[in-house]
């Protein structure tokens, strides 16, 4: 069983801008999950190919659900062989709470949208319906919980969540737990996206959005916003990605809208 797992967790790239390097290749499929190896090789001319390798078949299932996106403005045409299953594997060597292919699809494509790559709203449909069929990884939501749990009790006081708080509450509570994380040092732990943005006052929205499989298109789109805006140090190096051709950025699409262009950061 464990050689039939690690030789399906892989998928087939065609259709790559014969200016898409190794490392952009490698930083656009890096939203899936591990990756163990890279094949690239030329197609024809202006075109290459490539085969992406990945640690788990639920990485390659989620690089499968990308076909289509743009990189290098050239849409991606990623096929498999083989069927990949998106049960959610557990690592038995990792340390983190969660692993990228932990996360809800939906959340990924978030995350594709605001470092400015270029998702139809197809791919998006696709991502909701994935979560829809298999549910949020118990390691993520137990996650996200014990924020929810974590954040509620600093800013809102003992036995408090921010999912059960309303809004308006949120928004006063906001400014205290700032002050606590600024003397604490709290939002310098890893995964900072998420306990920044639960502490503020669109919190329970963000809790929402990763917890719960019911969700739209506008849902992915209003969370990559919320990413840009939490994540300002990374907009000046997304718009110098924007016309870069060598750097291990991928080129962000120049039609895409200004919240899908702000952040770079991997979350």
């Amino acid at each position: 069983m464990r050689s039939l797992s690690l030789t399906s967790a892989f998928c087939q790239v065609s259709n790559i801008s014969s200016s898409t390097t190794q490392e952009k290749l490698h930083e656009f499929f890096s939203f899936c999950g591990d990756i163990k190896s890279i094949d690239l090789k030329p197609e024809g001319d202006s075109k290459q190919s490539a085969v992406v390798t990945f640690e788990k078949p639920s990485s390659a299932g989620t690089a499968l659900m990308l076909n289509g996106g743009t990189l290098d403005g050239e849409q991606l045409h990623i096929t498999s062989d083989v069927e990949h299953h998106n049960h959610q594997e557990q690592s038995q060597h990792s340390s983190s709470p969660f692993e990228q292919s932990d996360k809800p699809r939906a959340g990924i494509a978030a995350e594709y949208l605001a470092k400015g790559y270029k998702l139809s709203d197809h791919i998006l449909q696709q991502a909701i319906e994935i979560d829809n069929k298999q549910g949020i990884s118990k390691r993520f939501l137990d996650y996200m919980r014990g924020l929810d749990t974590a954040v509620g009790q600093k800013a809102l006081g003992s036995d408090q969540t921010v999912s059960g708080k309303v809004q308006s509450t949120l928004k006063g509570a906001h400014i205290r737990a700032k002050t606590i994380d600024e003397q604490k040092g709290y939002s310098k732990v890893a995964h900072e996206y998420y306990s920044k943005a639960i502490s503020s006052p669109f919190g329970k929205s963000v809790l929402d959005f990763y917890t719960n499989t019911s969700k739209q298109v506008r849902d992915i789109h209003e969370e990559a916003r919320r990413m840009a805006d939490q994540l300002p140090a990374a907009s000046s190096f997304a718009s110098n990605t924007t016309h870069a051709t060598g750097s291990g950025a991928a080129e962000p699409d120049t039609q895409s809208s200004p919240a899908t262009q702000a952040s770079s950061t991997v979350v």
